[in-house]
């Protein structure tokens, strides 16, 4: 069995090296309850945890995390320090980059891109070629749509 680093197993309290796995495509760590599924690819220190689910074609790299009830699917991309949770979702060809954080219930869909230090939350939706960039916080009920730019 492999060994599993501390940090990977301090994500989920009480859990155990027998809980976690390497992904075939990409070598990440995933949780025993976590679905990662189709072509999609975790990799490097990237964890899924929870009962968060991945497919598609989706790809979690670098030092991402995507955990609780969150959905990554279609060809999105969550890769740096970024983090998807609560009961987010991320898909179409959207990005989510840095150390951005999309929770909640908010939706990052179509080519959007969610990067630097950003926060979606609520029931927020940032699609089509919106960015979200900086410290810029989307929350709410908000619409970020078209080819907005929020950034702070």
């Amino acid at each position: 069995m492999e060994n599993v680093p501390n940090d990977v197993l301090e994500l989920v309290q009480g859990s155990t090296p027998q809980d976690w796995h390497r992904h075939p495509n990409g070598n990440g760590w995933v949780y025993k309850d976590a679905i990662v599924s189709g072509d999609a690819v975790v990799s490097g220190d990237a964890v899924v945890s929870g009962d968060a689910v991945v497919f598609g074609d989706a790809v979690v790299s670098g030092d991402a995390r995507v955990f609780g009830d969150a959905v990554v699917t279609g060809n999105a991309r969550v890769s740096g320090d970024a983090l998807v949770t609560d009961n987010a979702v991320v898909s179409g060809d959207a990005w989510i980059s840095g150390h951005a954080v999309v929770f909640g219930h908010a939706r990052v869909t179509g080519n959007a891109r969610v990067t630097g230090n950003a926060r979606v939350t609520g029931d927020a939706l940032v699609t089509d070629n919106a960015r979200v960039t900086g410290i810029a916080w989307i929350s709410g009920d908000s619409r970020v749509t078209g080819d907005a730019v929020v950034t702070k």
